[in-house]
């Protein structure tokens, strides 16, 4: 993972974008709140044309990738900086609420495809390819990107070809807008409260930073939210938009008394269970002398472990019929809310859950079709006290008998003729002498934990929808001027990993509000 410059750098990487803060009110046509993967894009974009003026407030500070594997400087809100880099998208069925076919262009625009270098491949991976492991393996499936997810396949994942580096939203949509002078970013700036005139249109962003007192960017035209999952519906409570009782007991004059704020929250869940193995896992962490020479290695070349961004060959499935069979009737009918082509199980080979010496391999289960719900609310009236979030994970019977499942599979998984060529004992976590679900259950979720893909906390949907926040082209309901685009916004989180849905959200969103200013 590339390592950040530290924060007193962001300043002079954003070159001209850096606003001049000198806490006086500004005034601009659009502020967006938030400088992460959508906030950066749907600045960048509105900013394209040039008679319009955009204001980025961003709570953290923005870095200069440089070619170091290691992350170092924390992030309020990660413009693709912390994830996986992992880059697919969802399946057909699940985004019937713009069809496919009319939501794909917004998926290619902010990308551009570089093929594998598989003379590199080959120095970078372990990855052997043997036709005789098929048989257990299963049928050649289409790319991850073709809106299909069954199989198993190495990833795409965002990377700079050039630099071979993580390729964030910053470091790609910044950098290409770094002449533009009519966009702005405020960056260490917290974004207090949102301001609305008597007509209940946000006129701007009330915002704070060290050493000033409270200055205003007002914003002509609209203000979005791009905070995220917990941030977003934050923002609006403080701001007067969500449950009355909520802002009632903290003080706040209620705007607008939408109760779904905050509420519906999604997210993926995992777990893990490790073996040990024959093979050299652990040299890079337990060889100071091995670790350095690959990060010399990949400093120079760009070769080596280091390459590895810590999650690059992914597996999705439904659960097989031989541990579906255990599942209730009320379980198998609950699961009927997901499309056919939605895998459940999603399978991948993280450094999990094992000692600090020895050679280890876990396989990580996670829950892609959850039904448990999670919720976010306010601290106080105050967005310096962090969200209250209540994650709720495996709260439903069918995200358990999942999870189950999932484990259950990965044991099968271990014991297939092709991983006993390296598994040299028995499971060391959570252990083979656990054996009835209840057992196995209680185990696995004390080790359990989030995906990192939270969603859907300011719910999209149609005008009547008694359970949304904003409407399909993200304007919160029951104001004018005020829009929400992140995965906050996703009216149901898609299978597989959000980022490249986060993109193409803010690319639509982004020609929806420049269609509306064209009128």
């Amino acid at each position: 993972m590339p390592r950040a410059e530290p924060a007193d750098n962001s300043t002079r990487l954003l070159g001209g974008l850096a606003a001049n803060i000198t806490g006086e009110d500004q005034h601009f046509n659009y502020v967006v709140v938030g400088g992460g993967t959508a906030g950066i894009t749907l600045a960048v974009r509105l900013a394209e044309d040039p008679s319009v003026t955009v204001a980025l407030i961003e709570a953290g500070s923005f870095y200069e990738l440089t070619n170091a594997p290691i992350s170092s400087t924390p992030v309020r809100r990660h413009p693709g900086s912390r994830n996986f880099m992992i880059y697919q998208r969802p399946t057909k069925e699940s985004l019937q609420i713009y069809t496919w076919d009319n939501f794909l262009p917004y998926f290619k625009k902010s990308v551009k495809f570089t093929p594998p270098n598989t003379k590199l491949r080959a120095a970078n991976s372990t990855a052997e390819y043997n036709p005789s492991a098929f048989s257990e393996s299963g049928d050649e499936i289409e790319g991850f990107n073709s809106g299909s997810l069954l199989g198993a396949q190495y990833i795409s994942a965002t990377i700079d070809p050039n630099g071979e580096f993580r390729a964030s939203s910053q470091e790609t949509f910044l950098t290409a807008a770094a002449n533009r002078t009519n966009l702005k970013v405020f960056q260490l700036t917290m974004a207090k409260k949102i301001l609305f005139d008597s007509q209940t249109k946000a006129t701007g962003v009330q915002v704070t930073t060290t050493g000033l007192q409270p200055f205003t960017l007002t914003a002509s035209k609209e203000v979005i939210l791009s905070a995220g999952a917990f941030q977003s519906p934050q923002m609006l409570m403080v701001s007067g938009i969500g449950p009355k009782s909520t802002l009632q007991k903290f003080g706040i004059p209620v705007i607008v008394d939408n109760p779904n704020v905050g509420q519906n929250m999604w997210d993926h869940v995992l777990t893990t269970s490790t073996y040990p193995i024959g093979l050299d896992s652990a040299r890079l962490i337990n060889d100071p002398d091995f670790a350095a020479a690959e990060l010399a290695a990949w400093e120079a070349n760009a070769t080596g472990p280091y390459t590895n961004p810590g999650a690059d060959f992914v597996a999705w499935e439904k659960v097989p019929s031989d541990l579906r069979q255990t599942f209730s009737q009320s379980v198998l009918q609950d699961l009927k809310f997901f499309p056919s082509d939605w895998p459940e199980i999603e399978v991948t080979a993280p450094d999990a859950d094992q000692p600090s010496t020895g050679n280890y391999g876990s396989i990580a289960p996670a829950v892609v079709a959850p039904l448990s719900r999670g919720n976010v609310t306010i601290a106080s009236a105050d967005t310096d006290d962090l969200p209250i979030v209540n994650p709720n994970l495996l709260a439903h019977p069918a995200d358990k008998a999942l999870i189950l499942a999932g484990f259950k599979r990965v044991r099968q998984l271990f014991a297939s003729k092709s991983l006993q060529k390296a598994v040299i004992g028995e499971e060391f976590f959570p252990g083979s002498q656990l054996k009835t679900d209840e057992e196995i259950f209680e185990a696995i979720t004390e080790a359990a934990m989030t995906v990192w893909h939270a969603s859907c906390t300011c719910k999209m949907g149609k005008a009547g929808d008694p359970t949304a926040v904003i409407d399909t082209q993200g304007r919160v309901f029951g104001v004018q001027g005020l829009r929400v685009v992140d995965a906050s916004s996703f009216p149901l989180l898609p299978p597989g990993h959000p980022q490249s849905t986060v993109y193409a959200l803010a690319e639509k969103i982004a020609d929806d509000i420049k269609f509306a200013d064209s009128l």
